[in-house]
């Protein structure tokens, strides 16, 4: 089973901020931090560090480390509410 994704649309937010939106919806962004590009998701979760901007755009839209290797989407579980 495959999961196609849809586009990602870049806005660049400041010199070194470039932000991603799905459908108008915030899907992540990349930070140059001077020697590298930062990848993280909606969540803030750090995807990885890549050389270039197009491969940190590339591994947010298409979900690939800076190895090569798929990243692979972890499910969280709902925090439940204990009962009184």
């Amino acid at each position: 089973m495959s999961i196609i994704h849809e586009s990602l649309d870049w806005k660049q937010a400041d010199d070194d901020v470039h932000v991603a939106t799905r459908d108008g919806e915030f899907a992540g962004f990349v930070e140059f931090d001077g020697t590298a590009h930062l990848v993280r998701d909606n969540h803030g979760t750090e995807l990885g560090s890549f050389g270039t901007l197009a491969d940190a755009r590339r591994a947010l839209e298409g979900g690939a480390r800076p190895d090569g290797h798929p990243l692979r989407l972890r499910l969280r579980r709902r925090i439940r509410r204990a009962r009184a």
